[in-house]
C-alpha cells in the first residue's frame, strides 16, 4: 500500500512538473523570446501581459469608443479600432501586439504588405477557425485552411461567381430589388431604416440565386442560419437547428434529383445549389462533393454573401445621402462610388495569417510563433498613400483606375482580399450592389434623416451601430 502511495505521489508530481513546464514555456518563455527577437529588429509594441496579452486593454478602448457617437466624418479608424490607432501613433506603422499569448505583427505599411504578397503561400496559413465558426459554416470555402485548400473548391467557386453563371443570376437579383422597391412606394417621403431593408433584400437575392425556384424554402434556411448565429447560445438548440438546416437542404436536393430521374428536367439546375449538386454527381470521383460539402457551401454563400452586400449598400447610400450631388453622377459612375465606399468603409478591418515556419519578410526575420495581422482599414485611411484628403468622399480619385490612384501599389487597396487567396464572392457582391443601387437611383433621391446617428461599429463586418435612417423622394 505504501509503494502504491509513493507511485501515485510520484506520478502526480511528474504531472504537475509537466503542466508547470508547459505554462512557463507557452505563457512566459515563448512570448518574451518573440518580443526580444522583434525588438532587436526595431519592431516594438505594447508589453505582453500574462495570459490575456493586450486583449483586455483593446476591449476596454473599443467599449469606450462605441459608447458614444462620432461627428459626421469618414475618419472612422480611431473609433472602429482605437487600440490599433493608438499603437500606430506610438510605435509606428508596424508593431508587435498580443492576442492572448499569441504574438501578432500588425502591419499597416503598404511596402511590408507587398512583401507578404510576394512571400510563398506555404509560409502562412489561415488561423484555425474558432469552434463557433467551424460549427456554423463547417468545412466550407471560407474556413478551409491552406493545406486543405482543394482545387475542387476553388474551381467550383470561380465557376459559380464568374462568367455565364453570374450572368444567369442577374434576373433573380433584379426581381428581388423590384420586390423591395414596390414595398417602398408606401414609404415615399417618410423616414426609412435602410440597413434592415437591405438585409431583407440581400436575403432574398441570395435565396433566389442559390435556390432558384425553391427560393422560399431557401429563405427559411437562411432564417434558421441567422437564428443559429445570433440567438442560439444553447448547444442542444443549436444542434436541432443544424439538423433542420441539413434536412431542409436535403429535401430540395432530393426533389431535384427525382425530376432528373423522371426526365422532367435534364439537370439539377443552374443556380448555386444546382452547381453543387452537379459536382456531387461528377463522373470523376476525385472531384465529387460530399453531401456535407454541399450544405456547408450553401451556408457560407448565405452568411458571407448577405453580410458583404448588406453592409456595402448601407454605406454607399449613407455617402450618397450626404453628398447628394453624386446621386446624379452615380447613374453613370457607379463603379468609382463602390470603390471609394469600400476604401472608406471596408467590409473587413483586416486579415490574420499564421506563420507556419520561420520566414524572412523583407528585412524582418519572423519566428514561427508569430501571426501577421494586416489592417486594411489603416491602409485605406493612410494619408501617406491617399493624400491629405484621405478622409473625404472623392470617387473621382478612382477615375483612372486603382493602379494609378495607388501609384501601382496593390497593397494599398484590398477591400475584399489578401492575394493569392482572394474573396471568391467579390464579383457576386459587386454585381448585387450595382443592380440594387442602379434601380434605387432610377426611382429616388434620398437624404439623411435628422435622426441619423453616425456610429460605425466593427461586428464581423462594419455596420451602422444605430441603424441608417434616410428620407426617400420619388423622381416621378
Amino acid at each position: 500500500m505504501g509503494n502504491l502511495l509513493i507511485l501515485f505521489t510520484a506520478f502526480l508530481c511528474i504531472c504537475l512538473f509537466v503542466a508547470l513546464h508547459y505554462v512557463l514555456h507557452e505563457y512566459l518563455w515563448v512570448p518574451h523570446r518573440v518580443q526580444f527577437i522583434m525588438n532587436s529588429q526595431g519592431i516594438r509594441g505594447p508589453p505582453y501581459e500574462f495570459i490575456h496579452g493586450n486583449n483586455k486593454e483593446a476591449l476596454q478602448m473599443r467599449k469606450e469608443a462605441s459608447s458614444k457617437p462620432m461627428a459626421l466624418t469618414h475618419d472612422i479608424f480611431p473609433r472602429v479600432m482605437p487600440h490599433d490607432y493608438s499603437c500606430i501613433k506610438k510605435y509606428g506603422k508596424n508593431y508587435l501586439s498580443w492576442n492572448g499569448v499569441r504574438a501578432q505583427l500588425v502591419i499597416t505599411d503598404p511596402e511590408l504588405v507587398k512583401e507578404v504578397l510576394k512571400t510563398s503561400e506555404k509560409a502562412f496559413s489561415k488561423p484555425k477557425p474558432s469552434y463557433f465558426f467551424k460549427k456554423l459554416l463547417g468545412d466550407s470555402i471560407s474556413t478551409i485552411k491552406s493545406e486543405k485548400w482543394g482545387a475542387r473548391h476553388r474551381k467550383l467557386a470561380n465557376h459559380a461567381f464568374h462568367g455565364e453563371s453570374l450572368k444567369n443570376m442577374i434576373p433573380a437579383m433584379i426581381a428581388s430589388v423590384g420586390t423591395m422597391l414596390e414595398k417602398w412606394k408606401d414609404k415615399e417621403g417618410k423616414e426609412m431604416e435602410v440597413f434592415q431593408e437591405f438585409r431583407f433584400l440581400t436575403s432574398q437575392m441570395i435565396s433566389r440565386t442559390a435556390f432558384g425556384s425553391s427560393y422560399l424554402e431557401g429563405e427559411k434556411i437562411f432564417d434558421m442560419l441567422m437564428n443559429k448565429f445570433w440567438k442560439s447560445a444553447d448547444e442542444i438548440e443549436s444542434d436541432k437547428l443544424e439538423k433542420t438546416i441539413h434536412d431542409s437542404v436535403m429535401k430540395i436536393i432530393k426533389q431535384r434529383e427525382e425530376k432528373v430521374m423522371t426526365g422532367e428536367v435534364d439537370s439539377c439546375g443552374h443556380d448555386f445549389l444546382g452547381l453543387l449538386v452537379n459536382v456531387y454527381h461528377d463522373s470523376d470521383e476525385k472531384n465529387r462533393f460530399l453531401i456535407q460539402d454541399i450544405i456547408d457551401e450553401c451556408k457560407t454563400f448565405y452568411f458571407a454573401g448577405q453580410e458583404t452586400t448588406n453592409f456595402l449598400l448601407a454605406w454607399i447610400t449613407l455617402l450618397l445621402a450626404i453628398h447628394t450631388d453624386w446621386q446624379d453622377k452615380a447613374r453613370a459612375e457607379v463603379t468609382m462610388i463602390i470603390k471609394e465606399t469600400l476604401r472608406l468603409y471596408p467590409p473587413l478591418n483586416g486579415v490574420v495569417r499564421k506563420a507556419v515556419r520561420d520566414v524572412q519578410l523583407g528585412e524582418l526575420a519572423l519566428p514561427n510563433y508569430l501571426d501577421l495581422n494586416i489592417r486594411f482599414i489603416a491602409l485605406h485611411h493612410d494619408p501617406a498613400v491617399w493624400g491629405d484628403d484621405v478622409h473625404l468622399f472623392k470617387p473621382e480619385r478612382f477615375a483612372e483606375g486603382i493602379a494609378k490612384t495607388t501609384n501601382n501599389n496593390a497593397a494599398a487597396f484590398m477591400p475584399f482580399r489578401l492575394e493569392p487567396r482572394f474573396c471568391v464572392g467579390m464579383s457576386f457582391a459587386i454585381t448585387e450592389t450595382k443592380i440594387a443601387l442602379s434601380m434605387i437611383l432610377q426611382r429616388y433621391t434620398f437624404t439623411l434623416s435628422p435622426t441619423y446617428v453616425h456610429a460605425p461599429l466593427p461586428n464581423l463586418s462594419l455596420k451602422p451601430q444605430h441603424g441608417l435612417h434616410l428620407l426617400f423622394h420619388s423622381l416621378h
